[in-house]
């Protein structure tokens, strides 16, 4: 099957930082993400603000509402995958922040956090193995509100480069996301997380001015096409 020129020009990326960059799938979060304790500490807040979200659920858009280009990850089994944003690629959604006010003041004293979104996934959701673009972020995950399954452990896992991990609520895992990774939600509930994407640090010259022109291109997509428009004062 023919590639198409973004699958190209992603695989171009990857060659590139995959030469410089040899970290393993799990990260240390104390030498990649220094905010991390300002987040893992709060969830339970957090978490009551997620709640909030969930009982209007229907009005948060499905992650290929937001990104069509990827209707075969969201839309496949016809179980949704909703996703509630307060930042992407640096570009921050005011009206959202305002009605998660202690997540979106951890977010804005986090510099190094680049986009943040609730994740909500339907009961039986399953989205496919798939790879992040590039290695100049890093995905940092925390479970917020996690039903169990019937084995009365923590009904999703995530997969990432083969090993599952089932985390509950309070818990979190900084990864690379372009390692192949999946995730599934096995129990009877809504399974909400908090996803971050981070600045990777530690990275050569190059490839940090790379990574700054890559999230400003992508920043000034999100300003084109998902961004709302400011309300005009009558």
């Amino acid at each position: 099957m023919k590639r198409s020129a973004y699958d190209r020009s992603i695989d171009c990326l990857r060659w590139i930082y995959d030469g410089q960059i040899g970290t393993p799938a799990i990260l240390d979060s104390q030498g990649h993400f220094p905010s991390r304790a300002r987040f893992s500490g709060a969830w339970p807040a957090f978490r009551q603000e997620a709640l909030q979200l969930e009982q209007s659920l229907a009005s948060v858009p499905r992650f290929h509402e937001l990104m069509p280009q990827q209707k075969s990850l969201s839309a496949h089994d016809r179980r949704d995958w909703r996703l509630f944003v307060l930042k992407a690629y640096g570009v921050d959604f005011p009206d959202n922040a305002a009605r998660c006010p202690k997540l979106s003041a951890a977010v804005a004293a986090s510099p190094e956090v680049i986009s943040a979104v609730l994740s909500f996934m339907a009961p039986g959701k399953v989205v496919p193995p798939h790879r992040g673009p590039f290695r100049g972020i890093v995905r940092y995950y925390l479970g917020l509100s996690v039903p169990p399954a019937d084995d009365g452990l923590p009904g999703t896992t995530l997969t990432i480069d083969g090993l599952p991990h089932r985390l509950g609520e309070g818990e979190d895992l900084l990864w690379d996301d372009t390692y192949l990774h999946d995730i599934r939600n096995e129990s009877a509930g809504v399974r909400i997380a908090l996803l971050l994407d981070i600045r990777r640090q530690r990275m050569s010259l190059p490839l940090v001015w790379l990574s700054v022109g890559l999230v400003a291109l992508a920043g000034l997509v999100v300003r084109l096409r998902l961004r709302p428009a400011p309300r005009k004062s009558l």
